[in-house]
């Protein structure tokens, strides 16, 4: 399979083979700001701030962007008509191109983007600024884990306008992006620097911007009395875009003639997708019905009888697929008219399981792997320690852990096993799992049904919420 990712770029398709998903035909989400301005849109609006003239001046209109994918190469067209209330105005077009390597034995995509067609005229208060330069250029790595891509950039750029008065005002500005990309989610967050040089001095503008995309699980109530159910599920996606301008502006005398910050936002109007109803008999009052049930109506778990038998132990081969359901994890089917039937990857698996490609999805992406180099095991109970290591390989973050030789927190610490430590250590940092009232992570229990679907859900809820903290949140105002 050939991936393009930049800004969570789409997967390209194989010949002779085709992808099947597992339960809800909604776009994966990706999310990036409009070029590199600072500026914010939703579906109507696009509004920014210009500091060519020595102020801050406020611009809003439409933007319309452009996207073509050929072979390792991406091209991105805006488009942009703004004006505001003092009838200025700003046109804008910028071509960019972005040439892909993908590393397959790495997991990783490196894109490098330059300008490779601009034009832009801005009048502000009579005065016309018209771009007779740009240079630009941006780098960017991709990890691409099983369960979302992570991604850093860097750019660095330089514009010169020449003005309607004979003016030559140089913009000379660098950055850095950070992002990442999953199906429950996905944020990126741009910090620009810029700097100002013109005849009436020196500015220094810093933009901070972020795109954020999420899908939220909220419970919807049936009130009526009369019904065959009392409520369910949605998937609520939603998206905005926030940013902030900080800005110095100097005279050439040195005198700081104006500081402040002026705010962009916009957000687009929220898609909602009701969910299958869960229906089962033997959860009420269990404290695990909401994480279950939440389960079930996305299709993670396909029960077909009324009884969902919570405090049973879970087995390894339910919980692995019902992990790749959840994050969305795409399989590789057999095309119909091969032959030769598929041999299992292990002895005790069926191929014609109807979820055995998920098995096989997951020991090639490094998710799990058999109890030998013959057997699976798929029936046996599944242990903290097995679910905990299998979530956090999904997410890709195993390597996050110190180097070898350290100690968890846990008192039962000598008893987590070698390949499950890592894992443990990045679960328990992450918020995914903790100890019990001895402070014991108790690696070889086995877990139950309600166990492993509360775990699931908050596996779900780090991709869904802590990641967005994480890249929005905590880079726009805790740096």
């Amino acid at each position: 399979m050939k991936k393009a990712h930049i800004h969570a770029l789409r997967q390209l398709l194989p010949i002779g083979a085709f992808f099947i998903f597992f339960f809800l035909i909604i776009p994966s989400a990706k999310a990036a700001p409009p070029d590199f301005n600072g500026g914010v849109n939703n579906e109507y609006t696009y509004e920014e701030y210009v500091f060519l003239s020595g102020k801050p001046v406020k611009f809003s209109g439409k933007m319309i962007l452009t996207e073509r994918e050929q072979k390792d190469q991406l091209t991105k067209t805006y488009r942009f008509t703004l004006t505001n209330d003092q009838k200025d105005k700003l046109t804008r077009s910028v071509v960019y191109t972005s040439q892909l390597k993908e590393r397959t034995d790495k997991g990783q995509t490196t894109a490098q983007t330059s300008v490779k067609s601009y034009s832009e005229k801005i009048v502000i208060n009579g005065v016309t600024y018209t771009l007779d330069d740009y240079q630009f250029s941006q780098g960017i790595v991709i990890d691409n884990r099983p369960a979302s891509d992570y991604y850093s950039g860097n750019m660095v750029g330089r514009k010169i306008y020449k003005t309607s008065t004979g003016e030559l005002i140089t913009v000379q500005f660098n950055g850095r992006n950070v992002g990442y990309k999953n199906f429950w989610g996905a944020t990126e967050t741009q910090l620009i620097d810029y700097e100002i040089t013109s005849k009436q001095g020196t500015f220094f503008i810093t933009s901070k911007v972020s795109d954020s995309k999420t899908k939220e699980l909220k419970y919807e109530p049936h009130d009526p009395s009369y019904s065959s159910f009392t409520g369910g599920h949605a998937i609520i996606s939603s998206r905005n875009m926030i940013g902030e301008y900080s800005y110095d502006m100097d005279d050439n005398a040195g005198r700081k003639s104006e500081q402040g910050t002026v705010d962009v936002g916009e957000e687009m109007v929220p898609v909602i997708n009701r969910l299958i109803v869960p229906k089962f008999r033997d959860l009420n009052g269990h404290w695990a019905k909401d994480d279950i049930e939440r389960l079930y109506s996305l299709g993670v778990f396909d029960e077909k009888s009324q009884f969902f038998s919570p405090n049973t132990p879970m087995n390894r081969y339910q919980f692995t697929v019902g992990v790749l359901k959840a994050a969305d994890i795409r399989v590789l089917e057999q095309p119909k008219n091969q032959q030769k039937p598929k041999k299992a990857i292990f002895s005790d698996l069926d191929p014609k399981d109807p979820d055995y490609l998920y098995i096989e999805r997951a020991v090639q992406k490094g998710i799990t792997s058999g109890v030998s180099s013959t057997k699976f095991m798929p029936k046996s109970p599944l242990t903290r320690a097995q679910a905990v290591t299998m979530l956090v390989r999904a997410l890709g973050l195993e390597g996050r852990a110190p180097a070898p030789g350290y100690q968890t927190s846990y008192g039962d610490n000598n008893s987590i096993p070698k390949w499950a430590k890592d894992s443990v250590y990045v679960a328990t940092e992450i918020g995914l799992v903790y100890g019990d009232g001895k402070n014991r992570f108790n690696p070889n229990q086995t877990m139950t049904r309600a166990q492993a679907s509360a775990l699931i859900t908050r596996f779900l809820h780090f991709l869904e919420k802590d990641l967005k903290q994480n890249y929005r949140d905590d880079m726009l105002f805790f740096q």
